[in-house]
């Protein structure tokens, strides 16, 4: 099961005061819209994605398709087959990728702590 690429997401108060701190562990903004309200930051191989109001928990991240510098990737599983994958191993699914689209989609599955991860497919 290829995942792709792996990221934390953090539902953060203030966007501006989560970015200033984590700047000063050498993270850098490489992606988002702070306008918007969401930021991608990267230090090194380590992403952290900071989202002011865009969600209550704290979420592990996947995007199949793409590698640690969000670059698009030849082979990976698509974000439906690993839904498909995962139910049929009887992993609680929260909000489901309508499997007979194709293209971004995106679910989100619950672990057994409470915790969502984010399955998410841009392309």
């Amino acid at each position: 099961m290829n995942l792709g690429k792996s990221s934390i997401s953090l539902s953060v108060k203030n966007l501006q005061a989560s970015f200033d701190f984590y700047q000063k562990f050498g993270y850098s903004v490489v992606g988002g819209n702070a306008d918007e309200k969401w930021l991608v930051l990267k230090n090194g191989e380590h992403i952290i994605g900071i989202f002011e109001g865009m969600f209550e928990k704290n979420m592990l991240t996947f995007n199949p398709g793409w590698d640690q510098n969000g670059q698009q990737v030849d082979g990976h599983t698509d974000v439906r087959e690993l839904q498909r994958q995962l139910k049929s191993q009887g992993v609680k699914i929260e909000s489901e990728a309508d499997e007979n689209s194709t293209g971004p989609a995106s679910f989100i599955a619950i672990d057994p702590d409470g915790n969502p991860i984010l399955i998410d497919q841009h392309f």
